[in-house]
């Protein structure tokens, strides 16, 4: 479904097997990018934070979860807002990267557990998998 394929690139891979993912990436259609071995890859390093900061105004009070999606959809062009994106990736996975990525940097402020998250999570409120997470859905 995804056009996109991270391939990453360790001090242990080689060249031609480097070379050679990218091009299988390539013959299955997909739109290789390359990225060092860094937490998240390039895709997910740059979105949780996101996800995490959305939650943050939304746990201030600073606005409505409701008023944040429509915010990033109508102000940024964004094809789902990012609570709508949290319920699709699933708020169990969302709460597990942030865990593990919270021990290897606690003082990192997008890394902070959440309340409202940690709720969710603890009723099995997953988001669309489950019916309910941030939004209810049929």
């Amino acid at each position: 479904m995804m056009k996109l394929v991270e391939v990453i690139k360790t001090p242990m891979t080689s060249q031609k097997t480097f070379e050679s993912l990218m091009d299988f990436s390539k013959a299955l259609g997909k739109h290789p990018i390359s990225c060092k071995d860094t937490p998240g890859f390039v895709v997910n390093h740059l979105l949780l934070p996101f996800l995490m900061n959305a939650i943050q105004l939304y746990e201030r009070g600073d606005a409505s979860k409701e008023d944040i999606d429509i915010g990033l959809k109508l102000g940024a062009g964004h094809p789902m807002g990012p609570f709508e994106l949290l319920d699709y990736v699933g708020l169990d996975t969302i709460k597990f990267i942030i865990e593990g990525w919270h021990e290897m940097d606690p003082q990192n402020p997008y890394f902070q557990p959440s309340e409202s998250l940690n709720k969710l999570v603890a009723e099995k409120k997953f988001g669309k998998k489950t019916g309910e997470g941030f939004y209810k859905y049929k």
